[in-house]
């Protein structure tokens, strides 16, 4: 095993020990990791080092249809947070993450504290606190850490980070015998019940899995998870994800409006999420739906339907290298979303609509580029939506004049280009 000491003093052995599992990585971002771990942590050079990495991820299909046990497709991506790490006898974990305050918290207390709720700390602890319910040993460690998944970014920060806790505990303190779902279910319960926000399981599946995936909720406790083999870049396609200004920031209760509003018609039934309601039966009771619970929440309930079965068209179109079929689908999911899910606009701020100009704009793009959209090309909402970002597929040799445009209407790196990864979330020595 290395210390932290050779380490520091052979930035060849770095690089053997990066590239091993992570042959596209950049050594010097680890390398300043441990210089970091020294520094800010005070590790020993005698410290063993283990190195871990869990990339973000981009949702190609299913938007708001895992919280009802429904179907999703997704897919981890090239940027990701990295961590090197030394473990602890005892159950603490220091965090020092690039740009944040540092964290320390003595896990041998799992319950949820309100003065930690929406903070770093909260996600350790509910990590922690999730694999523990689950039967899984739980410790200390010493962690630097530094993530190219920006907040904000729609690449799913919270969750990367969730999962690379988890990874880093799971391997420490269970030798990796818990497993990415596991570790992905304690990452969406420190984000439900620590962290404070409603997600569902799609992001943390995804990072913790990697490459593309085709995730069935309606076990929710064993999700089915079916990789999915598929290149846009062999296509001739470019995967883009783009910020429209927006912020996240005071929108939660408009995302805890949908899985609520959908549960409002699935507790008509008798049932708490749609998964389980026939949606013939809903067709049938279109009437008495919309009197009790309104058209928004009945619209929300007809997106859920329409969407899980795009799910399943758009991961047969990638099986079969059938891109046209896909960028259809995806069109169709972007209007779904925008129609009848009415996850673009915020209804609480009528004044700020940035996803739908970047929205606008990128149709906009296409018609002038001699683009069909739904034929040559796509956009959707990405993720959660009302703010933050949408995803673009077009033509390669379009991609950048597509970025000149958005950040000359939508700001300087508005377009963030992705490669799918094949690895999910990894920690090795």
């Amino acid at each position: 095993m290395n210390t932290l000491g050779h380490l520091l003093d052979s930035p060849a052995a770095v690089a053997a020990a990066v590239t091993r599992a992570l042959p596209s990585a950049d050594p010097e971002r680890f390398r300043r990791l441990l210089v970091r771990l020294r520094d800010e942590l005070g590790v020993e050079n005698r410290e063993p080092v283990v190195f871990a990495s869990a990339p973000g991820r981009t949702e190609l299909a299913g938007n708001h249809t895992d919280h009802n046990r429904g179907r999703v497709l997704a897919a981890s991506v090239q940027l990701d947070t990295i961590a090197a790490v030394t473990p602890r006898e005892h159950a603490r974990v220091r965090v020092a993450s690039e740009g944040f305050p540092p964290v320390d918290v003595d896990v041998s207390g799992l319950e949820p504290r309100d003065d930690e709720r929406e903070t770093t700390a909260a996600l350790v602890r509910g990590v922690a606190a999730g694999l523990r319910e689950r039967g899984h040993a739980v410790g200390g460690f010493d962690a630097a850490v530094s993530s190219a998944v920006a907040a904000g970014s729609g690449l799913s920060s919270s969750a990367s980070v969730e999962v690379l806790v988890g990874t880093v505990m799971d391997h420490i303190h269970n030798g990796g015998s818990a497993g990415p779902t596991a570790v992905a279910q304690a990452g969406q319960y420190a984000e439900n019940r620590f962290f404070g926000k409603p997600s569902g399981l799609m992001d943390q599946l995804a990072c913790a899995t990697g490459g593309i995936v085709a995730i069935d909720f309606m076990d929710a406790g064993h999700p089915r998870i079916e990789k999915v083999d598929a290149s846009f870049e062999d296509a001739g396609l470019a995967l883009l994800v783009v910020h429209s200004g927006g912020s996240h920031a005071d929108l939660t209760h408009e995302y805890a409006a949908i899985p609520a509003d959908m549960r409002a018609v699935a507790g008509h039934f008798g049932a708490r999420d749609l998964a389980d309601v026939a949606e013939a039966d809903v067709l049938a009771a279109m009437g008495a739906l919309r009197g009790a619970f309104g058209d928004r929440a009945v619209s929300r309930t007809l997106h859920f339907y329409r969407e899980n079965r795009r799910v399943r068209l758009m991961t047969d179109a990638l099986r079969a290298g059938d891109f046209a079929a896909y960028i259809s689908h995806m069109a169709d999911s972007g209007r779904s979303s925008g129609m009848f899910l009415q996850n673009c606009a915020p209804a609480s701020a009528p004044r700020d609509q940035s996803v739908v100009i970047a929205l606008a704009l990128t149709e906009r793009f296409f018609d002038d580029a001699g683009l069909r959209s739904g034929r040559d090309a796509a956009c959707r909402v990405h993720g959660g939506g009302f703010a933050g970002t949408v995803q673009v597929v077009l033509p390669v040799d379009h991609a950048g004049a597509y970025a000149a445009f958005a950040a000359g209407n939508l700001g300087a790196g508005a377009v963030t280009p992705l490669q799918i990864r094949a690895t999910g979330a990894l920690c090795w020595e």
